[in-house]
């Protein structure tokens, strides 16, 4: 038997309980921290020697060079020949689907003008060069090729890097064939925390890249927050997330098997469930003892929900949205029925999710492959401050600056005495300076 917790927002503590359910520590023990410590250090001092060290020695890769690791584009076209036709087309329907979204995001330069001359804007421009980070192995995601690679080149990134762990030369057809379909214009067959330096301080191979995107275990977590600042990064993400608002409208064995689609991420993957109606809940737990036994991965399904997951009894849907925005999930399903729907009433109220599936038939497994937004979305409440990733990621606004001789005359007055205000001299001397 399964053990899910059920709450109620009427219990006097519930509200810490709540908050206990949602703790979650992000940090890495300190043998990861040593190890990647480690393999950064010999990666930025050491470059191609030290990728190929730990290459052969974690992924157990007979590879002599450098050259021996990358992909070479044709390999690529390859993979995406020899996949089955209908695996191909559902993967060239994500992609045109995602980019057709994504296309929506591009922002442009803008400028304007004030009346005695001088010129403000600001100037957008696509990052140059970009590293994907991709799981490889068993643990293969072509769709996060998808939802890494297409923004960026939607953005107009000069250079995408992918690199993807072949763990004893084990490679992902599918992860293949998203890169050739997404444009990708290298792929390095490395992992782990060197892959993470080799693209944040480059090698004598792999040039060094402005960001790196992509999801990877606690070791490429940690690399990335490391070499934060030296490039930027998406994100580092938590646990997997998904709340369901539920009015008793829909059906119980949907609403367990969406629990199910991100308890089975992972044993610390989240899956919480907000309903007013007791009796649905109580329809709900059963459909998780009748449906986990046929689930292949109904043991981290299982530790999942026992361990992080709840059903809770709210008073009404607008509590359930209060409750919603203290959550701040990565996943938010409205599955209520149509009349609950109208007017977007329960969309206003939500403040914070990272992604919002508004009514029974907006599984949240759609939006992981094909629905078209992004599916690298905020975790661990981080959607109360942060968005999903986007084309907006991979571009970078300049300020743009050009005051006129009469424009130097009044902005160099109010420089001066702000200048001034502050003790820099300097500061108020060098916009004197222009005063006629």
């Amino acid at each position: 038997m399964t053990t899910i917790r059920q709450l109620s927002s009427l219990e006097p503590e519930f509200l810490s309980t709540l908050d206990a359910l949602l703790a979650f520590e992000s940090g890495t023990d300190e043998s990861i921290e040593r190890a990647v410590g480690e393999i950064l250090a010999d990666v930025r001092s050491v470059g191609d020697k030290a990728v190929l060290h730990y290459t052969q020695r974690f992924d157990h890769l007979d590879a002599k060079t450098m050259f021996d690791l990358e992909l070479p584009r044709s390999a690529l076209e390859e993979a995406l020949t020899n996949l089955p036709q209908a695996q191909r087309q559902a993967l060239e329907t994500a992609a045109t689907r995602v980019a057709e979204y994504h296309q929506r995001q591009l922002a442009a330069s803008w400028e304007y003008t004030e009346g005695d001359g001088t010129r403000l804007g600001q100037k957008v421009t696509p990052l140059d060069r970009v590293g994907l980070y991709v799981p490889g192995g068993k643990a293969s995601y072509p769709s996060s090729v998808l939802m890494n690679a297409i923004p960026a080149k939607v953005a107009g990134v000069g250079e995408l890097i992918m690199v993807v762990p072949t763990p004893r030369g084990e490679r992902n057809l599918l992860v293949l064939a998203a890169a050739a379909i997404t444009g990708v214009d290298r792929v390095y067959t490395i992992g782990g925390a060197q892959a993470v330096a080799a693209l944040a301080y480059g090698t004598q191979t792999i040039p060094q890249v402005d960001k790196i995107v992509g999801p990877g275990n606690a070791y490429v977590a940690a690399a990335k927050r490391r070499v934060f600042g030296t490039v930027g990064i998406d994100m580092v993400a938590g646990p997997s997330e998904v709340l369901v608002i539920s009015d008793g409208s829909g059906n119980p064995d949907w609403v367990a098997m969406d629990l199910f689609a991100q308890a089975e991420h992972d044993e610390l993957a989240q899956s919480i469930l907000l309903c007013t109606d007791s009796g649905f809940i109580e329809k709900v737990a059963a459909s998780i003892e009748k449906l986990l036994p046929e689930m292949p991965r109904r043991e981290t399904i299982s530790t999942s929900l026992k361990n992080r997951g709840a059903l809770i009894l709210v008073r009404s849907l607008d509590e359930a949205c209060a409750i919603a925005n203290r959550i701040a999930p990565e996943h938010l399903e409205l599955s209520v029925a149509e009349s609950a729907l109208e007017g977007d009433h329960l969309l206003d109220k939500i403040r914070h999710a990272g992604a919002i599936f508004i009514g029974h038939w907006s599984v949240e497994a759609l939006g992981d492959y094909c629905a078209g937004p992004n599916h690298v979305l905020p975790t661990m409440r981080s959607a109360r401050f942060s968005s999903p990733l986007g084309v907006y990621d991979f571009q970078k606004r300049t300020s743009i600056v050009q005051v006129s001789k009469a424009g130097a005359q009044t902005l160099g007055k109010v420089a001066s005495i702000l200048a001034h205000g502050e003790g820099l001299t300097a500061h108020a001397r060098s916009a004197e300076f222009r005063l006629v």
